[in-house]
């Protein structure tokens, strides 16, 4: 039969073979050094039917795309056969040890992200970022933001809030730096009696004060308490 030869084991074709209607078989592989080539003009499709002869499964490879349709999608290593990429209508998982996007834009999210652990490459700095609404992580157990080697910056356009509703906000540091704090005024029965001098010494020590709104600001540091409730800061706060 030429190319075409019967054995005990079935049917062998050697070369290249040209199937005009459908070719129907239990199993199909090729030499042991040689690969097995599909090809075709269009497109190559696989289809898995069951017993009835319904369609199952679906492999497409095609010149813009390859197309996979089935209940469930896997991909498993080649040693251990473990899961590393599987997909279906409820979720997508990923079993590899480590997921690493390489793209310059990052990944982008449409909806809520839940993962235990986001750190960046050694030596990068990470990122996250919502350039149009905001930004929400949550956890039931609390959320802790660590910068082993460096520094934490928390920056906004408008106001940064913290806030706790049932304990407290602690601050330890060796150096704590309120900068750009306003400068309130206060006044006083001998302050207002006399005066000013232009030999007096310049203010260098002021005093922290708070507004009953929470609001901070300096006030001149006197022999006694100098933060006033009806300082200028106050009231236009």
């Amino acid at each position: 039969m030429g190319n075409l030869r019967v054995t005990k084991k079935g049917i062998r074709l050697e070369g290249i073979s040209e199937f005009l209607l459908p070719l129907y078989v239990k199993e199909i592989h090729s030499r042991k050094d040689s690969p097995l080539v599909l090809q075709s003009d269009r497109n190559v499709t696989v289809n898995a039917r069951n017993h009835m002869g319904q369609l199952t499964g679906q492999l497409t490879v095609g010149a813009d795309a390859v197309e996979a349709q089935c209940k469930r999608f896997e991909v498993r290593a080649s040693d251990s056969g473990r899961v590393l990429f599987s997909a279906d209508e409820d979720e997508i998982v990923i079993g590899a040890d480590r997921l690493k996007v390489t793209g310059t834009e990052g990944a982008v999210f449409g909806h809520s992200v839940e993962t235990p652990h986001i750190r960046a490459e050694p030596s990068q700095d990470l990122k996250l970022e919502s350039p149009t609404r905001s930004l929400v992580m949550e956890a039931p157990r609390g959320v802790q933001v660590n910068a082993a080697a460096g520094d934490l910056k928390a920056t906004c356009r408008k106001e940064l809030h913290l806030q706790s509703t049932e304990g407290e906000i602690f601050l330890n540091a060796d150096t704590i730096r309120l900068g750009n704090l306003p400068v309130g005024s206060f006044s006083s029965s001998s302050s207002s009696s006399s005066s000013p001098s232009s030999s007096a010494p310049r203010q260098t020590i002021y005093e922290l004060c708070a507004c009953p709104n929470g609001k901070l600001y300096l006030s001149p540091a006197g022999a006694g308490s100098t933060c006033q409730s009806s300082s200028n800061i106050c009231l236009w706060s």
